[in-house]
């Protein structure tokens, strides 16, 4: 009888929160936890500048849908987009963030040390590969990683830090707002709301 109560309860508060904005967060939002254990997130304000520096071992993040009107063919309706606030919990404690610059790091990832971002790129080696040829063939490689260096800029272009793995591919989180997922030597990395690039480390020798 308990039980049976503590149920009915339970559904007329969902009813009664049917059609709430918190209701529709609560059960909108896209939310995807980051794969491996322990991460170091590292805060940066548009210039390049950080600001926090966050550790925990469990974390996720999730992006917070927002209810937009749209103009129908019958009429008006509506349409969820994800917003540009995103809400990461750690260790079960939560943080909202919008508009920085996030690098989530798993623990074993290290920086480059003294790296000097690279103001010109001259390939010494050219191959002999078409140029469709080549793509098709780097997108195959990208699958299974290979030898790459990932230099992470700021907003405005101020470059942060740079990592090197002789294993690192990348994927586009489709779940989450301006976040990709890159695996460094079997370590996870989350760039949110940054400029970046992924460069093979032959065409930097």
């Amino acid at each position: 009888m308990k039980k049976f109560l503590k149920t009915l309860i339970l559904a007329v508060v969902l009813v009664s929160m049917t059609g709430c904005a918190a209701f529709e967060s609560l059960f909108g939002e896209a939310k995807e936890k980051l794969v491996g254990v322990g991460f170091t997130i590292e805060t940066y304000d548009n210039y390049g500048e950080l600001t926090m520096t966050t550790v925990g071992e469990n974390i996720s993040l999730a992006g917070n849908r927002t209810k937009e009107l749209i103009v129908t063919d019958s009429g008006y309706g509506h349409k969820y987009e994800l917003s540009s606030v995103i809400t990461i919990t750690i260790d079960g404690k939560e943080m909202e963030s919008c508009g920085d610059t996030l690098i989530f790091a798993e623990k074993g990832l290290e920086k480059i040390v003294d790296f000097t971002n690279p103001h010109e790129i001259i390939s010494t080696n050219p191959e002999n590969e078409g140029t469709f040829t080549s793509y098709v063939a780097n997108r195959y490689r990208n699958l299974f990683g290979k030898s790459r260096v990932v230099i992470i800029k700021s907003q405005m272009g101020q470059p942060l830090c740079a990592y090197q793995g002789d294993e690192v591919y990348w994927e586009v989180c489709e779940r989450l707002p301006k976040t990709t997922r890159l695996f460094i030597d079997g370590k996870a990395m989350y760039i949110h709301r940054a400029n970046f690039q992924i460069i093979d480390a032959s065409l930097l020798d």
